[in-house]
């Protein structure tokens, strides 16, 4: 969760144990909190710990300390207690995809990140405790690890028929009217709900801006009411510790499993039709060209958080799931270290390393897990080969200096990262 002062971890507890123990409970009062000093001061700190680049204003966090942090956040509050305050529109950058397309970050000023955060700060432990197991994005205390652990033994515990769903532009499509909606549902409070709807507004006529501060808990409070759709699915047909459904969402990234039996065929029927029945309320619509039905018994695979998922007979006789790193992923990370090679060869190693050491370390940590050894073995060769040829190149040679250093020395010598290890597998085979 997020790390808060004292005042502020006590006010969210007390909101969360209220909310915990009163489901029907509607808040009300909660702007008064989002417009208090110690309210802002923690949201710029959350804001400024995730950096970030300047919104449409070009303000960096420099500038807003050079001239004053306090001055800036009081200013702030006083348009908050005012009514006067207005968001800016957010500034539009296109980040390229595998498949070739973009997509759209929608980069709101320092100044509208700060209010979105006090927002956050003060709603999110209401809705917290509406949410549900099987959702994993961007919640306190929940990682992709866990959802892909979630995944992988649900294969084990043979739940072999997935739906691998794919939402269509989910966060651009967003509709500003029922996410309010179900936002009142738990806040009766004119004015947070008409601050809300103004940043929603500040973004277009509906979506919520992938990259907000705020987005993340929006789209969870909007995809909520599936989440419980599953979960209810989950417990009307569990048979003691037995499931025959499990489910894992992160954001607008799903996976549904159902159990392989031919006995659970109308679970299988009634989750699909059940699925797009929710969907359809929320006017979400599904990708069909990406999203898949598949059957693990069949040698099929599928994706989910950037690993590949397959279940595999092992030699002792047993079924295991396989879950490593898709290809796609591997060489993205490749490439991006070979740019750095392209654009530095005519530099010394070690400022080649500054630049790929945190590229490698944030790469090996996520994908850590699993059956990740292969690849990784994969990109330290590869690796292992650029750093040699840049190197040799350095000395106006050719080849890549086998004899001349041992794998071990090179990477000792000039410290580049080499933790490439798996962390011991949670899933056992069955």
């Amino acid at each position: 969760m997020i790390k808060t002062s004292i005042t502020m971890q006590e006010l969210r507890r007390k909101i969360y144990i209220k909310a915990k123990a009163d489901k029907a409970h509607r808040f009300w009062g909660m702007y008064v909190h989002v417009c208090k000093q110690n309210t802002l001061e923690e949201s710029y700190q959350m804001v400024k710990r995730n950096n970030g680049a300047p919104g449409i204003d070009g303000m960096t966090f420099d500038d807003i300390e050079q001239s004053g942090v306090e001055s800036f956040l009081t200013d702030i509050r006083q348009e908050l207690i005012e009514g006067s305050y207005q968001p800016s529109r957010n500034r539009i950058k296109e980040i390229p995809k595998a498949n070739g397309k973009t997509r759209k970050l929608g980069i709101a000023t320092i100044k509208d990140r700060v209010v979105q955060g006090a927002v956050k700060l003060i709603m999110e432990p209401i809705f917290e405790t509406d949410f549900q197991d099987g959702s994993y994005g961007y919640r306190p205390k929940r990682t992709a690890h866990q959802a892909v652990e979630r995944v992988a033994e649900a294969v084990v515990k043979e739940k072999t028929r997935v739906i691998d769903l794919d939402l269509r532009a989910y966060f651009d499509t967003v509709k500003h009217h029922i996410l309010l909606g179900k936002v009142a549902e738990r806040i009766a409070d004119d004015q947070l709900m008409r601050l809300l709807k103004q940043m929603l507004k500040a973004g277009g006529k509906e979506g919520v801006p992938q990259g907000s501060v705020l987005s993340p808990l929006l789209s969870n409070i909007y995809l909520n009411e599936v989440d419980k759709m599953l979960e209810k699915a989950k417990e009307a047909t569990r048979e003691g510790k037995y499931i025959h459904l499990e489910y894992a969402r992160y954001a607008d990234d799903a996976v549904i499993l159902v159990d392989g039996h031919p006995k659970w065929d109308w679970l299988w029927k009634g989750v699909n039709k059940r699925l797009r029945e929710e969907l359809d309320k929320l006017q979400v619509h599904i990708n069909e060209e990406k999203t898949k039905q598949l059957d693990l018994t069949k040698g099929e695979s599928f994706s989910f958080l950037g690993f590949d998922f397959r279940r595999l007979w092992t030699k002792t006789k047993k079924w295991r799931v396989n879950y490593q790193p898709k290809m796609e992923a591997r060489t993205k990370v490749l490439e991006k270290i070979k740019d750095v090679f392209r654009r530095h060869n005519s530099e010394p190693l070690t400022r080649v390393r500054d630049l790929i050491n945190p590229i490698l370390r944030g790469w090996v940590n996520y994908f850590k897990i699993g059956h990740s050894a292969k690849t990784f073995g994969y990109v330290k060769d590869w690796l292992t080969k650029k750093i040699r040829r840049h190197l040799m190149r350095a000395k106006g040679r050719q080849g890549f200096g086998w004899t001349r250093w041992s794998t071990k020395e090179l990477y000792g010598m000039y410290k580049i990262y080499d933790d490439f290890k798996v962390s011991v597998r949670k899933v056992a085979p069955t």
